[in-house]
């Protein structure tokens, strides 16, 4: 359980920007190679527009040159397929649907949040978001 990065993202949603909800999400994420990127969402008056924790700490990982595997359960590396770089990610709130959408696509492995309670869970993104959809092959 990534229950240390849970922590980091409570500290993280400090500088959230959520003038209009007031609601702050932090979350980081933990590559293979063990490098953190933290993120926090923004809002925006035009709410669609705004960008959640999860998806602002992925991004700021892809634009490291972090990128996503090929599968959930990685295989070994001689049958042509690898796990992603992204170990984990620890959240102080429950991912939303789209973000479950993320972190499955990221093929992340480990998925810790903060629930309403205040006790911490943690799943596999594909637990998190099953029968998901994917591009067809």
């Amino acid at each position: 359980m990534s229950e240390d990065l849970v922590h980091k993202a409570d500290e993280a949603a400090a500088h959230a920007y959520a003038p209009y909800s007031e609601y702050r999400v932090g979350a980081v994420v933990r590559t293979t190679d063990g490098r953190e990127f933290a993120g926090v969402n923004v809002e925006n008056a035009a709410y669609p527009l705004g960008i959640c924790a999860e998806k602002s700490a992925i991004v700021a990982a892809a634009a490291a040159g972090y990128r996503p595997g090929d599968l959930v359960q990685p295989l070994p590396a001689a049958a042509g397929y690898r796990p992603g770089d992204l170990a984990a990610i620890g959240i102080n709130a429950s991912p939303c649907g789209g973000c479950r959408q993320w972190l499955y696509e990221w093929r992340i492995a480990e998925v810790s949040f903060r629930r309403r309670d205040g006790a911490i869970a943690t799943y596999t993104a594909a637990e998190l978001l099953p029968d998901t959809w994917d591009l067809p092959e």
